[in-house]
């Protein structure tokens, strides 16, 4: 019977021919029992118990209580159920038959033993909790790693904003000191100011006094002509009267010639003239030419030339532009054979920071690059062994690029400055200073003699190696010009800006000769292809544009984006465009088909790319400071 099961009494007669068990049993008398039960307890006491139970009941079911907590059920009904779900009747019954008749003769206490927990229910409260721990530890552990990853995003962010901060102390720094010695030059400056416009003022008052001795010449040399012409004042006669007529003959009319002027005939010259108070020479006096000839005109003067000033617009070192060869057969075309994937040949970690700028030898295999940590450095490619390394500059590299000669290096950076390594003896030789504001790049000259750099002063500028000055500032952009660029075989510079244009410069006339529109946000970079007839950008949306250097006109747009394009390079058989993107991929583009493919292996932003002399290999420099070289995988290229 189980604990929570229905109760009912039913009577039962018991007689000597059912009990075949062969247990004796003795009569109890209905008075004897009565009267037991009736010490026992009072009736009229039960029945009020049982009037207050059954009132509280009634109450109870009028307000609803929630059920109780699950209680552990005895030991005799843990036993009863265990029987019940193994089957072992027979074994129940007898447990049964032997339970009650000692219940019914009292030998049982009336709560033998403690309480039995149901095992069942325990254990599925167990695993509930369990699963529900796990879910729990799951989720912890997905939110530890959500914030493991934002707090190395956030340790990037703040190391990058921490850099950004440097570099803007140092510009204001910059700033602060060139403002301190603009104001000493101004200060200097105000008194040669006044003597000049001292000197000023005296030399018109003398160029007055010239003027009035040289009408007081040309009168004099009026007045010194013949006598007998009509309109010459003579001497003793006052200027503004009429000359006294001689019998005979007419005064001299108004034909537009000088009065007493025959024609093909010279004035008589006088022997002797008054020479002017400043110079001490005769007024007005030219070969061919007569005083007073024209005397409403000045006399033309020859420019007074100070010594040494036109030495100083020339140097005598000066390097002359070449003519421009670009009417010349262009080289042949490197021939590649169809779309062509690259894979990772070689990764080294080539500085300590960010690599901010590659370049490619003329003609060996070895790449430059630069970065953050100050250093430039030459490496074998494709093994990646160094060759070289220098420092020099006193703020971040931003760029670097090889002399046509392959002998010397040239590299910009934070520090405002332009430096020219000789890599033979592996020193700095020349250090080009004249920006204002850090430099972002450098492009040397065909001809090998002239080097274009460009700054976030807003100009680009070129310097002439053999004078080692400045030639020429292209003055132009209304915002930081991001990057700078002969086109080969040329004197033509193009550059980028972060005004979103971009412009063709003539370096030998310093003036603008084409700016192109189209793009909606910052241009970082822009390089020509190397045939020189299309000209690619890329701006800080992802967006590349290709132009055509000739019509001046957008030819294709190229969605790279949302992420920003640092640097792009055409590839020497014109086919293929690598661009840095700073998602940490190098996008490749088929210009025939303008598809995009991405190549993944940098952890952090690609910076700079470049293409090997044939195709076969492509450098990526990131700003986690590794350079990966890219080994071609496709059709070959021969």
């Amino acid at each position: 019977m189980a604990a929570d099961g229905p109760c009912f009494l039913e009577r039962v007669s018991l007689t000597d021919s059912d009990s075949d068990d062969g247990f004796q049993y003795e009569e109890v008398s209905a008075e004897d029992d009565v009267s037991a039960s009736a010490g026992d307890e009072d009736l009229h006491a039960a029945l009020d118990a049982l009037e207050r139970r059954a009132d509280g009941d009634a109450r109870a079911r009028a307000s609803p209580r929630p059920p109780p907590p699950h209680a552990p059920e005895p030991i005799d009904d843990f036993l009863r159920n265990f029987l019940v779900r193994t089957g072992l009747a027979r074994t129940l019954d007898c447990f049964q038959t032997e339970w009650f008749e000692l219940q019914r003769k009292g030998l049982l206490p009336e709560r033998p033993t403690a309480c039995v927990p149901d095992a069942y229910v325990h254990n599925r409260l167990l695993e509930v909790q369990l699963r529900r721990a796990e879910k729990e530890r799951d989720a912890y552990k997905q939110a530890a790693l959500r914030a493991g990853e934002l707090v190395l995003k956030l340790q990037k962010e703040r190391d990058f904003h921490r850099l950004q901060h440097r570099r803007a102390a140092q510009e204001k720094s910059r700033l602060a000191e060139d403002v301190r010695r603009l104001k000493e030059r101004h200060a200097a400056c105000g008194p040669a100011l006044r003597q000049l416009a001292e000197k000023h003022r005296a030399s018109l008052r003398q160029k007055a006094l010239v003027g009035l001795e040289r009408d007081r010449a040309l009168n004099r040399a009026a007045r010194a002509e013949s006598p007998d012409r009509g309109d010459a004042v003579g001497p003793g006669k006052e200027p503004g009267k009429e000359p006294t007529k001689e019998p005979g003959k007419e005064p001299a009319k108004e034909t537009g010639k000088e009065p007493g002027k025959e024609p093909g005939k010279e004035p008589t010259k006088e022997p002797t003239k008054e020479p002017t108070k400043e110079t001490g020479k005769e007024p007005d006096k030219e070969p061919g030419k007569e005083p007073g000839k024209e005397p409403g005109k000045e006399p033309t003067k020859e420019p007074t030339k100070e010594p040494g000033k036109n030495k100083a617009l020339r140097h005598l070192k000066d390097s002359e532009f070449p003519a421009c060869s670009r009417t010349k057969p262009l080289p042949p075309r490197v021939q590649v054979g169809g779309a062509a994937a690259f894979s990772i040949a070689n990764s080294l970690q080539a500085h300590g920071a960010a690599v901010s700028g590659l370049a490619l030898h003329p003609r060996k295999m070895v790449a430059a690059s630069s970065g953050d940590d100050r250093l430039w450095r030459l490496w074998g490619v494709p093994a990646g062994e160094m060759v070289l390394t220098g420092q020099g500059h006193a703020d971040w590299l931003s760029g670097c690029c090889f002399h046509p000669g392959g002998g010397a290096l040239a590299t910009t950076g934070g520090d405002a400055t332009v430096k020219v390594w000789d890599l033979v003896r592996g020193r700095c030789v020349l250090t080009f200073e004249g920006h204002a504001h850090a430099t972002w790049g450098c492009s040397f000259h065909s001809g090998g003699d002239f080097l274009a750099s460009c700054s976030m002063d807003n100009t680009a500028k070129v310097w002439d190696l053999n004078s080692q000055r400045c030639r020429a500032t292209l003055r132009g952009h209304a915002d930081s010009v991001n990057s700078v660029a002969f086109l080969p075989s040329s004197n033509t510079v193009l550059t980028c800006s972060a005004d979103k244009t971009v412009s063709l410069w003539d370096a030998r006339a310093a003036r603008c000769a084409q700016t192109f529109y189209g793009h909606r946000h910052s241009c970082n970079h822009a390089a020509f292809s190397a045939r020189g007839d299309v000209i690619a950008s890329c701006d800080s949306y992802g967006t590349v544009m290709l132009w055509d250097a000739r019509k001046a006109s957008a030819v294709a747009t190229v969605d790279t984006g949302p992420h920003p394009g640092n640097q792009l390079a055409f590839g020497p058989s014109g086919e293929s465009l690598a661009v840095a993107s700073n998602d940490g991929a190098v996008k490749l583009v088929r210009l025939a088909t303008l598809q995009v493919s991405s190549l993944l292996g940098h952890e952090d932003a690609v910076q700079s790319v470049t293409f090997d002399h044939r195709e076969d290999y492509l450098l990526s420099g990131g700003a986690d400071g590794a350079i990966i070289i890219w080994s071609r995988t496709g059709p070959d290229l021969h």
